[in-house]
């Protein structure tokens, strides 16, 4: 073993044991990674649910054109053609007014075609209530807590009002508003989503808007392992003018924006934990200079080279960070593992489970770590230790033989 490397293993464990400094510096650089691995991680599976949720509802591309779509304009001709695409639904979405025991709403409503739906999205695991065989074109879904808002239960009816009855007053024409029965509730998880959301037969949708048999748009849903971003592109060369295709991500651009400043802002400010126990490496190393500069000295009166002390105590940096940084993830992950028995525990000793899921809208907490973010975690925490070796292995580099032997 060379001796620079001895010697630093004998200053890390002087009698065998690991010293005080040394175990201080270790968990500060596993403090450091653990909360860098869980941050990184919970942000990513709130990232990861959102990304799921949305192309469960939406579908991995979306079709939109600036006004209506045709069926028989040859948009479905080109769906069809492609080979990246699995299968395609028609919708039509606008906003109305909901009333129920004279309680109002005024929820974004969804017309689906329900015969090719269920290819595109699963709406059938989100329901909590009612069944979709039980929706006609005298019915609807609503959201959970649209439903719970205006104390809604499958069987009830409702009152639809639509931009449709203005439109037929200014002719002096008379609307009534239509009647349908609540078939279903459902529960995506996303509090936008579920607190206002009407899902319907794309005829009931047609009827209400006045759109006879045009529609907004087409949800797609892509085979197993096509890239939606190269999908959307060759759809974009075959549509006709004026309709376009979009990823999920390009239409949730700004949300999607959000989150991820969210979540590289809250990674950037963890780092600093890391440079703190940075420091706190370098002054500990720095003490054991001063402690130890008779030796260093000795070392160098012996014919030790400079560089060599100094690699002694970049070896020291480098193991409390490999160290650290295996502590860190071995904690990281338990708590990741005991996240929901965590925030259970939380949730039970300030507001209680019911409340938080009320308010927060979750009960388990998700995450999904990814091999990058752990890459990054472990090279920065093993480079930010190894370097905080640097200043006291300068210091030592540059004692005098002579001079250090002459220190008290």
């Amino acid at each position: 073993m060379p001796w620079p490397i001895y010697l630093a293993l004998k200053q890390l464990f002087p009698t065998g044991r690991v010293s005080f400094f040394t175990l201080i510096s270790v968990l500060g650089v596993g403090l450091g990674v653990a909360l860098m691995l869980v941050s990184t991680s919970v942000m990513g599976g709130f990232g990861h649910q959102i990304k799921r949720m949305i192309i469960d509802t939406q579908g991995e591309v979306q079709v939109k054109a600036r006004g209506l779509i045709d069926p028989a304009a040859g948009v479905e001709k080109v769906l069809a053609a492609d080979p990246g695409i699995a299968a395609f639904a028609p919708y039509a979405q606008g906003v109305v007014m909901l009333e129920y025991g004279r309680r109002p709403a005024f929820p974004a409503v969804q017309g689906l075609d329900l015969e090719r739906i269920a290819q595109v999205i699963p709406l059938q695991r989100y329901l909590t209530a009612g069944s979709l065989d039980d929706l006609d074109d005298d019915s609807v879904i609503l959201s959970s807590l649209l439903a719970s808002g205006l104390g809604v239960r499958p069987g009830d009816t409702v009152s639809i009002y639509t931009p449709l009855m203005l439109e037929r007053m200014k002719n002096n024409e008379v609307l009534l508003p239509r009647e349908v029965r609540v078939a279903g509730i459902f529960h995506i998880g996303h509090q936008q989503l579920d607190s206002s959301t009407v899902i319907c037969p794309l005829r009931l949708m047609q009827d209400l808007y006045g759109l006879d048999r045009m529609v907004h748009g087409y949800n797609v849903r892509l085979q197993p392992g096509a890239d939606a971003d190269v999908v959307a592109a060759r759809l974009n060369r075959a549509l006709p003018a004026g309709v376009g295709a979009l990823t999920w991500f390009e239409a949730n651009a700004d949300f999607q924006a959000v989150l991820a400043f969210e979540r590289n802002m809250i990674f950037f400010l963890l780092t600093f934990i890391i440079v703190v126990a940075a420091f706190s490496i370098t002054s500990s190393l720095l003490v054991t200079v001063v402690r130890k500069t008779r030796e260093i000295g000795l070392l160098g009166a012996m014919g030790g080279r400079a560089r060599d002390v100094a690699l002694s105590f970049c070896v020291q940096g480098g193991f409390i960070g490999v160290a650290g940084t295996a502590a860190g993830l071995l904690f990281g992950y338990a708590l990741l593992h005991w996240r929901n028995a965590i925030v259970g525990f939380i949730a039970r000793m300030t507001m209680g489970e019911e409340a938080f899921v009320k308010f927060y809208q979750f009960s388990n907490l998700p995450a999904h770590t990814a091999a990058k973010d752990v890459f990054i975690i472990v090279v920065f925490s093993i480079v930010a230790a190894t370097l905080a070796g640097l200043i006291p292995a300068w210091r030592a580099a540059k004692l005098k033989p002579v001079e250090a032997l002459r220190s008290e």
